[in-house]
C-alpha cells in the first residue's frame, strides 16, 4: 500500500459510485530515489496503485485491474513541484465487473485519465 507513505489523503469526499480526494505526496518517499534521482516523477505503476487503492477503499473490497481500455499519462508529477493531486474515481457495479473511469490532475493540468474494468 502506499497510502501513510507515498502518500497521505488530505480531502476525501464519497459518496455512490464516486470517490473524489486531494493527495499529498511525499517528495523524500524512497522510490523517488530510483525514479529518478535529482528529478523526482511518480511512476506511473504508482498512479495506477493508488487509483486501485481508493477503489478498493470505497468498495469495501479487494480489487483486481482486469482490463484497461484507456491508461493515458498526461504530464509527469514531480512532487516537488506539485505535491498535491487531485484524484477523481467513478465506478458502476457492472455484470463482468466494476466499471471504472478515473483522473488523477491539479487545477487544469491532467496527469493522468483511465477506463477500465476491476474484479
Amino acid at each position: 500500500m502506499l497510502a501513510g507513505s507515498f502518500y497521505t489523503i488530505t480531502e476525501q469526499k464519497q459518496e455512490p459510485g464516486q470517490v473524489n480526494a486531494t493527495i499529498e505526496l511525499n517528495a523524500s518517499h524512497p522510490i523517488f530515489g530510483g525514479h529518478f534521482p535529482e528529478q523526482p516523477v511518480v511512476p506511473g505503476v504508482c498512479m495506477m496503485q493508488t487509483i486501485t487503492e481508493f477503489l478498493a477503499a470505497a468498495t469495501s473490497r479487494k480489487v483486481t485491474l482486469q482490463k484497461a481500455n484507456q491508461m493515458k499519462f498526461l504530464n509527469m508529477i514531480d512532487p516537488r513541484q506539485t505535491p498535491l493531486v487531485d484524484i477523481q474515481v467513478q465506478y458502476k457495479e457492472e455484470e463482468t465487473g466494476l466499471k471504472v473511469t478515473a483522473i488523477l490532475k491539479r487545477e487544469d493540468k491532467t496527469f493522468m485519465k483511465f477506463q477500465g474494468l476491476f474484479k
